[in-house]
């Protein structure tokens, strides 16, 4: 019988066929225990077991009784092993009359249960279900699909094949799901920012600045800005904003561009009145295509409102502008300054007004650095260099 009932104990905490330590122990010591009470049965006559008998049974009636016909008696897993592996081997007719705190039916439940257990951790395969995924596919497939939102899981399941990489194309379809992807179709759709990013290097934008002097005269500023560099050029100022200057200056932007060689194809303005239709003629002669903004969207313009707050919070609302002349000179002064401070990514795409020297990795020679400050429009404006 301890044998049986040492490969039937099962932990119902654990795993099927692994009982943990604790369940062992007191299992091992509920068998010792009872092992020692069978030797003492032995020296007992059959008078004495009635009456033993008689008592314990009587014992469990006053228990019933206090526990009540609803409440139900809770046992250990080592209880139940025990008691299944005892009373299993009695005759069904025995059990019907037994004084139990279970019912008979309950009993052989427990036996059903811990048997069918211990056949199933016996059967039980080296390896349960499919192995994790490699942090790394996993990486991959993410970064797939985000360079390439046109792509959906066969696809992506393809181009790892050709990596070498052997994933289920199910897996691949399962991390998407997991990250919330949405379907190719529903990702193969471009939005605005993404077509900004594209499309940075033969992008522009302009925009008018306003601004008021002390004498209480409005004027107004037309600036341009490359997206791929982010380099500005102020094209004029002008208190009367005409079609003719308008025009006058588009022209001279253009020339400008040729020379420098940049191939721009796009664009980007507001519905601003100022802006005439032959403006547009004139880019579209030289191959640029007017893409005009959503009304009340300056979003869609972020790059030019960026460097218009830049414009404003650095120059216009720190110096006090006396008339236009004095205006142009501001920026004059602030267009080198702004594109000189690029941060080295975008000063490699665009033609640096300033060499970006070595990094300084030597504590030493941190200690002995001598910067000098520059200043522009009487202190306004501060560049800052190595002393020669």
């Amino acid at each position: 019988m301890v044998r049986d009932l040492a490969v039937v104990v099962v932990d119902h905490e654990g795993a099927a066929g692994c009982p943990s330590p604790g369940v062992i122990f007191r299992l091992a010591y509920l068998a010792i225990r009872n092992a020692f009470a069978a030797l003492r049965l032995l020296t007992v006559n059959d008078r004495e077991k009635d009456v033993e008998i008689l008592a314990l049974r009587h014992q469990i009636t006053v228990l019933e009784r206090q526990l009540g016909a609803d409440a139900r008696v809770r046992f250990a897993p080592e209880d139940r092993a025990f008691l299944a592996a005892l009373l299993t081997s009695l005759p069904r007719e025995v059990l019907r009359w037994l004084r139990l705190l279970v019912r008979p039916d309950t009993v052989l439940r427990w036996h059903r249960d811990l048997m069918r257990r211990r056949h199933a951790g016996m059967c039980r395969p080296k390896r349960s279900g499919r192995p994790p995924t490699v942090r790394f596919i996993r990486t991959l497939i993410l970064r797939l699909v985000r360079e390439d939102p046109c792509w959906g899981y066969r696809r992506v399941h393809g181009e790892l094949a050709a990596l070498g990489i052997a994933v289920a194309s199910s897996t691949v379809w399962e991390i998407l799901k997991q990250e919330g992807l949405d379907p190719a179709p529903d990702r193969a759709s471009i939005s605005w920012a993404d077509f900004l990013r594209s499309q940075a290097d033969a992008l522009l934008a302009c925009d008018f600045i306003e601004t008021v002097t002390l004498a209480g005269q409005r004027q107004y500023i037309l600036a341009v800005i490359e997206h791929a560099g982010r380099r500005v050029r102020v094209l004029g100022t002008t208190a009367h904003p005409t079609a003719s200057w308008v025009v006058q200056v588009m022209k001279k932007l253009v020339m400008d561009l040729e020379e420098v060689g940049c191939r721009a194809r796009y664009l980007i303005r507001d519905r601003d009145g100022k802006f005439p239709s032959l403006m547009d003629e004139i880019l579209s002669d030289a191959g640029i295509q007017t893409v005009l903004t959503g009304i009340r969207m300056p979003r869609m313009n972020a790059v030019m409102e960026r460097w218009v707050q830049s414009c404003r919070r650095e120059l216009l609302d720190r110096c006090l502008i006396w008339n236009e002349r004095h205006l142009r000179h501001a920026l004059r002064e602030h267009e080198p300054f702004y594109n000189g401070r690029l941060s080295p990514p975008t000063r490699a795409q665009a033609a640096p007004l300033r060499t970006v020297p070595d990094p300084i990795t030597d504590p030493k020679r941190i200690d002995n650095l001598n910067i000098r400050q520059r200043d522009r429009l009487r202190g306004v404006l501060h560049e800052y260099s190595h002393a020669a």
